[in-house]
């Protein structure tokens, strides 16, 4: 068994792949991708996810993974946004969780990470709170983070991670302008905690590369380019044969590219 905690994983020189779950075939490719680089991973169940399969039938795929390779595996709740949601990821297994408070008030977000941390440290899991707000492609505009604030989320909540908000935006499915490296630099000079990248499929490769390296940033979170991945894949696997109908065969198709698209994120963050 090799489930681990954030932690767990985290190193200076290098940032560890969240990559985020909508199932069974992407987390086994993730999984066998992290074993074929010899680096750890980080499983993640965002809301989407979540609303599909229930949390314990995902904490008992996650830890089975975790147990199939010899790598250290993360089972992270991703965006929780309740106690109840986080108690219930514990519950099922899972290794660490992520409380997004957010778009809160800054006092009732520090207030409830702090809460969220306790329960979690108790039940020997990691937690992940989130200050500032990044915002989603073609939707909500971020907030970006406060360093100041950003200092004082650390010291009053004790999270294991903290995800800001620097130019980065969830779901968009080309790279964008990049992240404020400057912000990045007043947030690291202000707190030592482990810095995590939410919409990490809209930063630029190069600039994702050399960060995972250099910088305070932990943990880049990567999922819409990998569910590109699996929808070109299973799109070419359903069209190659109009007459195959079986589940099993179509989606046993998905498994190489998504693996090879999940070595491709990996390798790029290993440092």
């Amino acid at each position: 068994m090799t489930l681990a905690t954030l932690t767990d994983v985290f190193r200076p020189d290098r940032a560890v792949g969240g990559l985020v779950c909508l199932g069974w075939e992407d987390a086994r490719a993730y999984a066998h991708a992290a074993q074929s680089l010899n680096v750890p991973v980080i499983l993640q169940a965002g809301p989407s996810c979540r609303d599909h399969t229930p949390l314990p039938v995902l904490g008992a795929m996650f830890r089975w993974l975790a147990a199939d390779v010899d790598v250290p595996v993360v089972a992270h709740l991703d965006h929780g946004y309740d106690a109840e949601t986080c108690r219930a990821a514990i519950e099922a297994g899972f290794t660490s969780v992520m409380f997004d408070g957010s778009k809160l008030p800054l006092d009732e977000n520090i207030a409830r990470t702090r809460e969220i941390v306790e329960m979690a440290h108790a039940a020997g899991v990691s937690c992940e709170g989130e200050i500032g707000f990044v915002g989603y492609a073609e939707g909500v505009e971020s907030r970006g983070t406060d360093p100041g604030e950003a200092a004082r989320f650390a010291s009053e909540t004790g999270v294991d991670a903290m995800a800001v908000s620097v130019g980065n935006t969830h779901l968009q499915t080309q790279a964008g302008a990049g992240l404020d490296e400057d912000l990045i630099a007043a947030i690291e000079a202000v707190t030592d905690v482990p810095l995590v990248i939410h919409g990490g499929s809209g930063v630029p490769h190069a600039q994702r590369a050399r960060l995972a390296r250099t910088s305070a940033i932990a943990k880049f979170n990567i999922g819409t380019e990998l569910r590109q991945a699996f929808g070109a894949a299973l799109r070419e696997a359903v069209n190659r044969d109009p007459d195959r109908f079986d589940r099993v065969q179509i989606l046993r198709d998905t498994q190489e590219p998504v693996m090879r698209a999940a070595v491709a994120v990996l390798r790029s963050l290993k440092g």
